[in-house]
């Protein structure tokens, strides 16, 4: 099916922005183009429609609720500022959160303000967290906390408490996504460093934050910054410093990811889901475990990438892929479903493309390999999902800054 739900706007920043996460450098490698995958299985189809359509932002990456209240929406946009407007379909204006544009460096296609986190207990601990880059050499990735004020009911921008910083090694592929798991730790993203083909292969060394998925448990009296879970792989581990150690870091939950760009929680089951960005040919969902190596840069997705046959089979494959074609670039991972204005839909992991405007979903209980079922084709610039408090997900338009809500096909 076909929604012409909007003129695709994109700017050049943005379309910059996902195209170098997509691809990141020339591989070296003459890899046939690979097929589309094979039509739906059932007959499920959803749509998107436009909601708080009075509204617009300047270049969103995230959008969500915080703990338990749905009265308002808080958006968080690429230079560096959050806005925050009530949950009314005729709401027409938003207000800063907190704006720390000066703070942040968002000028590399990949870099800003790409992540924040509601503490789970926000309401009476006032903690947000947010990951971004600043100046560094190319960058530095910031996970930070901060301090609502209660007299304005705004973060308090001198409250800043940094908690990791990671030099990038290039100006691509800085993840960046943040989220608190079940478990009450904090998850946080990074991709391999950038650069084409990891030139550095940071995603199979974990003496190397780089390429990995981290978890930290933030609730720890200061001057501290985080303590290690003990189920942590490496665990007994010195911790790393700037994101290097002289053995695998103890922070690190996963790893062998290109550049994780978005992930979530089933709400229901726990279980963490990354879309993680391809390089050339294959973009992939994994669901993932701790202590597990999900295969880049000796696997993109399923296949072998270095070297281009005979690579270690010693990884997770991913649950679903799809190749680039018909305008796929750079996946977006989304949510698994669990609200109730689309009953048919419960249960399915949704996610969707950048470039195409394609939504997939899959079963989240799919074994590996599955062919993802075509949800929608759109003409959005898909820059992130999220959920909202009562389960029903929305999506962003990157570079018509609008919000968009998926909704049962007519």
């Amino acid at each position: 099916m076909q929604h012409s739900v909007a003129v695709r706007s994109v700017s050049a920043l943005g379309l910059m922005l996902f195209l170098s996460a997509c691809g990141g450098g020339a591989s070296t490698q003459s890899v046939a183009t690979p097929p589309l995958p094979p039509p739906p299985s059932g007959s499920l189809e959803t749509d998107v429609q436009r909601v708080f359509s009075q509204l617009t932002f300047n270049l969103p990456v995230a959008l969500m609720q915080a703990p338990g209240d749905n009265s308002r929406w808080f958006v968080v946009e690429k230079s560096g500022v959050v806005r925050v407007f009530d949950n009314d379909p005729n709401a027409s204006s938003s207000s800063v959160f907190i704006d720390i544009s000066g703070r942040v460096n968002s000028a590399a296609n990949e870099a800003g303000l790409l992540g924040m986190a509601f503490h789970p207990d926000f309401a009476n601990n006032d903690q947000v967290y947010v990951s971004y880059t600043r100046t560094g050499a190319p960058l530095v990735s910031v996970l930070s906390r901060f301090t609502r004020n209660p007299a304005t009911g705004n973060l308090d921008e001198s409250s800043e408490f940094e908690i990791l910083t990671v030099p990038q090694e290039f100006s691509n592929h800085n993840g960046g996504n943040i989220a608190f798991g079940p478990d009450g730790n904090l998850y946080i993203g990074f991709g391999d460093g950038g650069g084409g083909g990891d030139p550095s292969d940071r995603a199979q060394d974990t003496n190397y934050i780089l390429g990995s998925i981290l978890r930290l448990d933030v609730d720890v009296p200061p001057p501290a910054r985080y303590a290690i879970p003990a189920t942590n792989p490496f665990s007994s581990n010195t911790d790393c410093v700037d994101g290097v150690g002289t053995m695998p870091c103890p922070e690190i939950y996963a790893w062998g990811f290109r550049n994780p760009w978005r992930f979530s929680f089933d709400r229901q089951t726990g279980e963490l889901w990354v879309g993680d960005v391809g390089q050339n040919e294959w973009e992939e969902i994994d669901r993932v475990d701790q202590g597990m190596n999900y295969g880049w840069d000796e696997r993109e997705g399923a296949h072998c990438f270095e070297p281009p046959s005979g690579c270690s089979t010693n990884n997770v494959d991913p649950i679903t892929e799809y190749g680039h074609v018909a305008g796929n670039i750079s996946v977006t991972g989304g949510f698994v479903y669990r609200g109730a204005a689309i009953p048919d839909l419960r249960g399915y992991y949704v996610f969707g493309d950048f470039g195409s405007g394609r939504i997939w979903g899959v079963l989240a209980t799919s074994a590996q390999g599955v062919a993802p079922d075509e949800l929608d084709d759109t003409t959005l610039s898909i820059s992130s999902f999220a959920e909202g408090v009562d389960g029903e997900l929305y999506v962003l338009h990157y570079g018509a800054g609008e919000i968009y809500q998926i909704v049962a096909a007519p």
